[in-house]
């Protein structure tokens, strides 16, 4: 499969006294879903905001379908969309005018942006709160407008950082639902979340950092393999390299 984002030999964070990220190399394949999993503190917002150009590496390169951000920006923005932790919304805006902002963001059709709105809104039991201000919204239906509005786009890339809370059991179904749907199309998706026995499900592959360094990576049998530990659940897996004497039950 061919490679739609490459980071190779990543060295970044906040301070080039004190980076966060030491020598990360990894791939994002088309029609993949990739775990990014760590102990809060690891790395992995910071690896995103990396990816995203919110933070400018101190070395190293990072690649979207071949090019950098400085070499063109508008196209490398238009390759991902990106699912916040904490909702970020414009409160005099409503739930409707959000998806169309980010219709417009990346140049989707008004045809195609009705029809696909109608989809999501009903998807995620929001049809009756497309009008609402957000001011006025849950943060769990706030968390919804950011998903809605990443999968409104269709991306060629979707950066998803801990997506699950703040949803109910219905939107948790309806988000993985749509992340294998993507999946299936043949884009491609980057994932962090505590909740591993999800990501074990669905992932094809994972990339466990730990303090800042790409400690393991690879599917379930790699990771096992890396662990020593044959048959063991991902979040066995995970207890045993991060911790050193494992996690207690």
């Amino acid at each position: 499969m061919e490679s739609l984002l490459a980071v190779e030999e990543l060295t970044g964070g906040y301070s080039r006294q004190k980076p966060v990220l030491h020598q990360l190399s990894f791939d994002v394949r088309e029609g993949e879903m990739i775990g990014l999993i760590g102990l809060n503190g690891a790395g992995k917002s910071t690896t995103i905001k990396h990816i995203l150009g919110l933070l400018q590496p101190h070395s190293g390169s990072i690649r979207l379908q071949g090019r950098r951000l400085d070499e063109d920006p508008t196209a490398y923005r238009r390759t991902y969309a990106y699912v916040p932790e904490s909702p970020l919304l414009y409160e005099e805006l409503t739930v409707k005018e959000h998806l169309a902002m980010a219709a417009m963001a990346y140049g989707i059709e008004e045809a195609a942006f009705e029809e696909r709105a109608e989809e999501l809104l009903e998807e995620f039991q929001m049809s009756v709160y497309a009008n609402r201000l957000s001011a006025h919204l849950s943060k769990g239906m706030k968390q919804k407008v950011m998903i809605m509005s990443a999968f409104l786009v269709r991306p060629r890339l979707y950066i998803i950082d801990e997506p699950f809370l703040g949803l109910d059991p219905l939107g948790i179904r309806s988000l993985l639902e749509l992340m294998v749907k993507v999946k299936n199309s043949g884009a491609a998706i980057l994932i962090s979340s505590h909740i591993l026995s999800t990501i074990e499900k669905y992932g094809d592959r994972f990339l466990l950092l730990h303090g800042g360094v790409l400690t393991a990576a690879g599917d379930m049998d790699a990771l096992r393999s890396q662990a020593g530990m044959p048959g063991a659940s991902l979040d066995d897996v995970f207890c045993h390299l991060v911790s050193p004497n494992g996690c207690k039950s």
